[in-house]
């Protein structure tokens, strides 16, 4: 027989109920038994107790169906259900009771009056109530438990949805940039570059359609993705374009959000290089620091202007980005735009999650290392 998990027994209703229902009377008849010896009663009494508790077992099953037509009453209606249906089953276990009583015990005994056949219906009667009190508490428990599964269901798709949205926001603002280039390229009779331009975007366009928004990728692989994006980039500004990695090789299998760096990256050529005849530099850090992995984008572009709050220069790239990250990370997540005299300095740091490695990967890794090194420039 295929053994229950705890899940799939607190799921599985029917088999919680009928567990904790002969647990519950069989719990019954062990207390009865046990007290019976303590005050010294007849052997024989223990065959009462077993047909009680037989008894209590069988003529409560009705009340489990009662109660669920009782769940959805107004709370007086199900209070004065309760009492009545306790003590209509109680009347019926007494009798049963003071019958076997009769049977086993004193067979001489006759009941004088009705009263004295539903004799201790009372005390029966709590002991349904306290029957009932379990069965709506753990009703109350499991209607809980699903209403806050349904919520934090519901917030988990209210996330998926808003970074979804977050992610394809970014598409249309970086195609528009990038067409904006290849235009210029054409005007300039760059058409060679131009084509170049196209298919490298194409290329892009391709690997961000096939990222799940959700989806977190490792660091090498975030770092693989910008130099498809870099492709294009090259192509527009040539040797104005200076690029440095700085990532620490403990930090390459790193998760992070697929698409990360390449809006912060965007937003440096177009200050640090793209607006400057001379172009820049952009540096991109990367390091595993106490639980945490720590990336910075780098500019030597004009930063912010003195006395501007840190958001002046914020575009959709970085708001964004921001944005991703709270609600992924929530109150786990730094995210800090600064000055660095000269330029800007994006600062990051999130959860350290490391992707499991595979053999094949490992052994890709061993034979062709990235071209992500401190000092290495594009």
């Amino acid at each position: 027989m295929k053994m229950l998990t705890l899940e799939q027994f607190r799921s599985n209703r029917n088999v919680l109920f009928w567990s904790l229902h002969t647990a519950g009377w069989a719990a019954y008849g062990l207390t009865q038994y046990f007290g019976a010896l303590l005050y010294e009663k007849p052997s024989s009494y223990a065959r009462v107790i077993a047909v009680s508790a037989i008894a209590g077992f069988v003529l409560s099953m009705p009340m489990r169906y009662i109660y669920r037509r009782l769940w959805s009453r107004s709370p007086r209606a199900r209070f004065l259900g309760v009492l009545a249906t306790c003590y209509i089953t109680a009347l019926a276990l007494r009798i049963v009771i003071n019958l076997s009583y009769k049977a086993f015990i004193d067979p001489d005994w006759q009941p004088q009056t009705l009263f004295e056949l539903f004799g201790g219906t009372l005390s029966t009667t709590y002991l349904l109530v306290c029957w009932s009190v379990l069965y709506f508490g753990i009703k109350f428990y499991e209607s809980q438990r699903k209403q806050e599964e349904a919520m934090l269901k519901a917030v988990a798709l209210a996330q998926q949805a808003q970074l979804k949205m977050l992610r394809y926001q970014l598409n249309p603002h970086f195609l528009f940039n990038t067409l904006n280039a290849i235009s210029t390229l054409i005007l300039d009779n760059q058409n060679r570059t131009a084509n170049h331009a196209v298919t490298r975007l194409s290329e892009f366009l391709r690997y961000t359609l096939d990222q799940d928004p959700m989806k977190k990728v490792t660091l090498r692989q975030e770092i693989e993705a910008l130099n498809l994006y870099l492709g294009t980039e090259r192509l527009r500004f040539g040797e104005r374009l200076r690029l440095e990695y700085a990532v620490e090789e403990t930090a390459l299998d790193a998760l992070v959000p697929s698409l990360l760096l390449q809006p912060l990256l965007e937003n440096s050529l177009k200050y640090a290089v793209s607006a400057r005849e001379q172009g820049g530099m952009v540096r991109i850090e990367g390091r595993a620091r106490e639980g945490l992995l720590e990336l910075s984008v780098i500019d030597d572009g004009p930063g912010l202007r003195e006395g501007a709050v840190a958001g002046e220069r914020r575009g959709v790239g970085l708001a964004n980005t921001r944005e991703r990250l709270s609600v992924l990370y929530g109150e786990n997540c730094r995210f800090a735009v600064l000055n660095s005299h000269p330029g800007l300095r994006v600062e990051m740091a999130l959860p350290l999650e490391t992707a499991p490695a595979s053999a094949e990967a490992a052994a890709t890794r061993a034979t062709t290392p990235p071209r992500v090194s401190g000092g290495v420039h594009a």
